[in-house]
């Protein structure tokens, strides 16, 4: 049983939604804190490069571990194989333009 386990984190960050691929997800010892290590990307070597996942991949270089808040996880799938790493916008009035919703918050007023 030498299965790679790969996770799929959605999360949301600046208004924004990540869907980011790492090998390593859990509760850290910062109360409230999900840790995600070990991120994936697709090989640089690629011919067609995806310009969204390359933007992951410049904003995440050089970090070995990120400390996400827990309430801003939208969800953490357990995947058999690697997708694309992509930032979705957030229209003004606080929805996605995906199938995604965020909790409640306050206006940042």
């Amino acid at each position: 049983m030498s299965e790679k386990l790969i996770y799929k984190v959605v999360f949301v960050n600046q208004d924004q939604v990540y869907e980011i691929y790492a090998k390593n997800v859990y509760q850290g010892d910062l109360f409230g804190f999900i840790v995600v290590e070990d991120f994936v990307f697709g090989e640089k070597s690629a011919i067609v490069i995806d310009p969204s996942e390359e933007r992951l991949r410049m904003e995440f270089e050089g970090v070995n571990r990120s400390f996400i808040p827990m309430h801003e996880i939208i969800r953490i799938d357990q995947v058999k194989k690697r997708g694309v790493a992509k930032i979705i916008a957030q229209t003004d009035s606080g929805k996605s333009s995906g199938k995604v919703s965020t909790l409640y918050s306050p206006d940042k007023k």
